[in-house]
């Protein structure tokens, strides 16, 4: 081969060694730090919920009582109970700066968001590799109404709001 052919490959080979590095480096830096949380814009948080269909109907009756509580039911930390308090919202997810850490190879650094909106709970999926299931039904982008009862899966572990 010629010297001219030669020099080519060696240049493309190093052109795609650097690339595989920055892609290992890339891969790293979300692992260790985590991907920014997408914001919800202002007149998204003060709307009403979405009309979709409402899933099943909660499996303990509510009483008119709003949730004051989570509590894992399966998976790794099954039995945790996680009071909500005053909170309006409670991110999900692998990381650390999460409200409720899960460690599981099934979860994103930010999978899940739980909001309250008025005395309505909602739970909106964060773009995760794995998605999040309420009542056995993948949710979409959109903020979905959650009943007391209804088990929430995210990852390998089942969650549900209680009063």
């Amino acid at each position: 081969m010629s010297e001219l052919v030669l020099l080519l490959l060696r240049i493309g080979f190093l052109v795609l060694l650097w690339f595989f590095v920055f892609g290992v480096v890339y891969s790293l830096r979300a692992d260790l730090f985590g991907v920014r949380v997408r914001k919800m814009p202002a007149g998204e948080a003060a709307a009403a919920p979405p009309a979709s269909p409402a899933p099943t109907p909660a499996r303990e009756p509510s009483n008119g009582r709003a949730p004051t509580h989570l509590i894992i039911t399966s998976g790794p930390k099954a039995g945790l109970e996680v009071p909500l308090g005053s909170a309006d919202s409670l991110s999900i997810g692998r990381s650390s700066e999460s409200g409720l850490v899960i460690r599981d190879d099934y979860t994103s650094s930010h999978h899940a968001r739980l909001s309250k909106r008025g005395d309505i709970w909602t739970i909106q999926d964060l773009d995760s590799t794995n998605g999040t299931y309420l009542d056995g039904r993948r949710l979409g982008d959109k903020p979905l109404q959650v009943a007391i009862g209804t088990p929430i899966k995210v990852g390998a572990t089942t969650f549900e709001l209680r009063s």
